[in-house]
This record gives C-alpha cells, sequence and structure tokens, in this order.
C-alpha cells in the first residue's frame, strides 16, 4: 500500500505529523509493505529566498495578527512539539523560501535518503535555527547524509527538480490539497493535519483492511491471451 504525504519544511506542524505518523506506522504489522512517498508543498512560494524579519514578524505580517497572539501560537505549537520528542526554537527560525530546499529533497530521494534529509531540515529549521535557502547548508546536511558534494551543488546551482516539486504542489491543488501535512492513502483516504498517533493508525488500518483484491478475468481461448512466465511462453 502506497501513502503520500505533502509537507512544507517551514510547516512546524509538518515535523510533528511526521514523528506522530511514524509512531502509527511503526505499530503497524504490515508496516514493510507500505510505501511512504514524500511530496512537495510551499505553504508561501512568495517568499523571498531570505526574508528580513523573524518569524513572528513575519507571521504577523501575513496574518494579520498582533506578534503577541502569533507568540501564544507559537507556545501551543512548541508545547505539542515536545510531546513528540521536538525541541522548538521559534526565536531562532531563519525565514527563507523552501523551493530550493524542496528540490534537495527531490535530489535525496533519488539516493534512496529523502526520509533522513527531511528529518534533517525539518530539525535545522525548528530546532537549530538553520537556513533552509542556504546552498552551503544544503551541502553540509547532504554530504552529511553520504550525498556527493559536487552533485549536491550542481543541482542547487541549477534548476533540476523545479520540475518535480512544481508537480507535486500541481497535484496537491488537483487533490483539493490546501494546507499541510496532508496523508494519502493509497489513493482513498485523505487525512488533514498532525493527528494524534492514534488516527493515524486507525486510518492506515482502515485503508489496509479495505484495499482491493486484483480479479483476474477469465482467460480467452484465443491466442491472443496467450502469456509468458518464468517456465516459458505458452
Amino acid at each position: 500500500m502506497k501513502i503520500e504525504i505533502w509537507s512544507d519544511i517551514a510547516c512546524p506542524w509538518c515535523f510533528i505529523g511526521k514523528r506522530r505518523f511514524e509512531t502509527a506506522l511503526e505499530g503497524f504489522e504490515h508496516k514493510d509493505q507500505i510505501d511512504v512517498e514524500w511530496r512537495s508543498y510551499q505553504l508561501d512560494p512568495t517568499l523571498p529566498d531570505h526574508y528580513d524579519g523573524t518569524e513572528t514578524e513575519y507571521l504577523s505580517r501575513i496574518k494579520g495578527m498582533p506578534q503577541d497572539q502569533v507568540k501564544q501560537m507559537f507556545g501551543h505549537v512548541t508545547a505539542q512539539a515536545a510531546g513528540e520528542g521536538l525541541d522548538y526554537d521559534f526565536d531562532k527560525v531563519v525565514v527563507a523560501n523552501s523551493f530550493t530546499a524542496h528540490r534537495f529533497l527531490h535530489l535525496a530521494k533519488e539516493h534512496g535518503l529523502m526520509d533522513q534529509a527531511k528529518d534533517a531540515l525539518l530539525s535545522g529549521h525548528f530546532e537549530q535555527g538553520k537556513d533552509i535557502g542556504d546552498t552551503e547548508y544544503l551541502v553540509s546536511t547532504g554530504v552529511a547524509l553520504g550525498m556527493p558534494e559536487e552533485e549536491i551543488r550542481e543541482t542547487l546551482a541549477g534548476d533540476r527538480f523545479a520540475a518535480e516539486v512544481r508537480a507535486d504542489i500541481a497535484e496537491a491543488r488537483a487533490l483539493g490539497v490546501n494546507g499541510v501535512p496532508f496523508f494519502v492513502l493509497d489513493r482513498k483516504y485523505g487525512i488533514s493535519g498532525a493527528q494524534p498517533a492514534e488516527a493515524f493508525a486507525q486510518a492506515i488500518r482502515q485503508a489496509w483492511n479495505e484495499r482491493s483484491p486484483l480479479t483476474v478475468l477469465p482467460q480467452s481461448a484465443s491466442a491472443d491471451g496467450a502469456v509468458c512466465g518464468p517456465d516459458g511462453c505458452n
């Protein structure tokens, strides 16, 4: 069964949701038969590469909320993150456009390191105050994961994987996704938000149990129905 997850590195609930989803998946008896695919999404594609201001100032401006109210919201999110073993520090968050980082994640996916890279960038952004728009930070992160430095630099210097990132975002729109994290189970069920692990576990079990078995139609007696198998053709 396939589970697709649309998320943005600049989304605090996406890291929390990732942890809760992983907890649910770890307790699922058929977890080795679940294919998890991370998909790109941008909460604010209009952001400049680097924003001259704090996360509090940025959200206050785009949401039209007083800064004190934004800080209260951060306090709630920080407490929820702590419940998942995450140590958020919104005072250190560097506000930056995430498009280049998403291209980096697609490169990591090509190397079979998407999950590890996503963890590293989310932690870097929300826990360590790293700049996810900075090439040197992305290069050092990739190298630490075992990716070739030259390939990372070549990818980030050009527009490689830009089409893939845009395709992910366009597909999210087509599916009606207007917020992340968003989980799509077997292209049958959609789950919006960082739900409790128990809710994810229930949804995974339900989607697994409702998978449609393949129905093989009776073969025709004509030669057009001939097939080849491990033991030859007939």
